[in-house]
């Protein structure tokens, strides 16, 4: 078989150049080629075009001269460049480097008390063509191919030390693989998927605080709905917007802000990271729509299955209880992130708690197709839309297996990562398998606190364990902990994110709203994301082209 050539595909200046090494991979069976190889010591910087290490022959250094060369009895070798010749040293090139590499070979720990091989060196002159008879005192006759021995180059590589050294012993299949590990270094940084993710979540960061700049085109405007796709960064705008209205640094008029959502853990989260530092701006509210219920005195007697208790009879509480607020404790404006999660009587209590119904600020934000329960509430006045169209949180490969279910066109911004992963599984088994890929993400590096196990059929038993446990409240707040593996459910992870995410799709795909699930699910990862499912299941929520890129080695 060929030779084993690294890297697979090398650069060189000239066109003779890249032919020798083509040469010499078709024709060193069973060897290894390093190509453009540099070593540095403390005399000098080594540049070797080509490294040959052969099984049952030995290691040759050889230097490759692309251009005609010549030889003058006063000079040397010479070289035309620029229009004149200028004197080169091709044997001591390849001489010297010879010596450094066996030097380093053989200082290194792992090379231990293995004698000495055959080592030795080769000059090419791809454009020379050379007498048979060719000898000088520094390079004999096989020790130098001209562009007349390119046709058998191989074989007066092997040559060079299994026919004329005998100075030392062959190398063996495993000498040249212990010699080839030792060129490649040791004790290096190995790949941390942590670390790139750390690197591709700050430049997400600054372009969200660039997207930010959009923020400014609203300020005089106050009742807006802002549409984006998952990952185009709306959480962060909701924040930054409830800061900035609180703060009044967009005209210096401080105003009583509510933030409100539907997700315990995104509304975990928001209280996590608006309720800190100064109290100039914070928002005056931050939570669920029952929590600014229970705020207001509302008794929250039915849970959240209960659809009659909670989509009418809550919100008609919440509406009469708001008309009986006093001033001092209504808002200037609220603000409503996932905005699609509301039903259509929510959005009456909060334009009654507003100071100015009529002018009041109102700013949802929101994604139609992440609209994945069964109620279609829409704010009963005019908002004007706003659209972001770039996804900046996941990575593009992330961000293609998703964007067919997208509510518009996207421009994939988050940068590249490594692929998604399809691991199939039939319904009743997926999660076994999904328990065995987060084993695999810890393999890859990822810490536990990284991970979150998310089910889109029934919910993963250690879920049911944990909520039962531990209540709600904790159940989020230990996801914010950052310590380990989380488990939970598409329709609680809403808003919600990881850096490497197993999509448990334990589902046959026909209940109601599975594409919108679907999407949600597979939007949730900024890094890495393994899918593990059913892929006919997968088709009949995502369509042909979801399935198409997951299955697509």
């Amino acid at each position: 078989m060929p030779a084993r050539s690294v890297p697979p595909s090398p650069t060189f200046v000239t066109a003779s150049e890249r032919e020798v090494w083509q040469r010499a991979v078709r024709q060193l069976d069973g060897c290894t080629l390093l190509a453009n190889f540099r070593l540095t010591d403390r005399h000098k910087d080594h540049e070797v075009d080509l490294v040959a290490l052969m099984p049952e022959s030995g290691i040759v250094t050889v230097e490759v001269k692309g251009s005609h060369v010549w030889f003058d009895a006063h000079q040397g070798w010479l070289i035309d460049r620029d229009g004149a010749p200028q004197r080169i040293d091709p044997v001591g090139q390849a001489r010297d480097a010879c010596y450094a590499l066996r030097h380093y070979v053989e200082a290194d720990p792992r090379w231990g008390s293995r004698g000495r091989l055959r080592w030795s060196h080769h000059v090419v002159l791809a454009r020379t063509k050379l007498d048979d008879d060719f000898a000088a005192p520094d390079c004999p006759r096989w020790q130098i191919s001209g562009a007349n021995d390119l046709d058998t180059l191989g074989q007066q590589i092997w040559d060079t030390t299994s026919l004329h050294r005998q100075d030392a012993a062959l190398p063996t299949a495993d000498d040249i693989e212990l010699i080839c590990e030792i060129l490649s270094g040791r004790n290096q940084p190995a790949r941390d998927p942590v670390a790139i993710a750390d690197d591709r979540q700050a430049l997400s960061d600054r372009l969200t605080m660039e997207q930010a700049n959009l923020l400014s085109v609203t300020r005089l405007l106050n009742r807006v709905e802002i549409r984006g796709g998952a990952g185009s960064g709306k959480t962060v705008l909701a924040m930054r917007q409830a800061s900035d209205l609180a703060a009044g640094r967009a005209d210096g008029q401080r105003r009583r802000v509510a933030v409100v959502c539907y997700s315990y853990g995104l509304a975990e989260y928001l209280r996590r990271e608006l309720l800190v530092g100064s109290r100039s701006k914070r928002p005056a509210f931050v939570g669920t729509f029952e929590d600014l219920g229970r705020n207001w005195g509302v008794p929250i007697t039915g849970d959240r299955q209960d659809s009659q208790f909670w989509e009418s009879e809550l919100p008609a509480l919440m509406a009469e209880a708001a008309q009986q607020l006093e001033d001092a404790v209504r808002f200037d404006a609220i603000i409503v992130d996932e905005a699609q999660d509301f039903a259509d009587d929510w959005w009456t209590p909060l334009l009654h708690a507003l100071r100015d119904e009529q002018v009041g600020g109102l700013y949802a934000y929101s994604d139609e197709r992440q609209r994945v329960f069964a109620r279609f509430g829409r704010p009963p006045v005019a908002l004007v839309p706003l659209v972001l169209d770039h996804n900046l949180r996941n990575t593009r490969q992330i961000g293609e297996s998703f964007v067919s279910l997208a509510p518009t066109s996207m421009e994939l911004r988050g940068g590249d990562g490594p692929a998604v992963s399809f691991v199939p599984a039939p319904v009743g088994e997926s999660v076994e398998v999904a328990d065995e890929q987060v084993e695999v993400l810890l393999e890859e590096g990822w810490r536990p606190r990284d991970i979150a196990l998310i089910t889109m059929g029934a919910r993963h038993p250690v879920q049911v364990e944990r909520q039962k446990t531990m209540g709600f409240a904790e159940y989020w707040g230990d996801f914010w902990s950052n310590n380990d593996i989380f488990y939970g459910h598409v329709l609680g992870f809403k808003g919600m994110e990881r850096r490497a995410v197993v999509l448990c799709v334990n589902e046959d795909g026909t209940r109601d709203r599975g594409r919108e699930r679907l999407y949600v699910g597979l939007s949730r990862a900024t890094d890495r994301l393994v899918v593990v499912g059913d892929l006919a299941a997968i088709e009949r929520m995502g369509g042909e082209a979801v399935a198409r890129y997951l299955s697509t080695p």
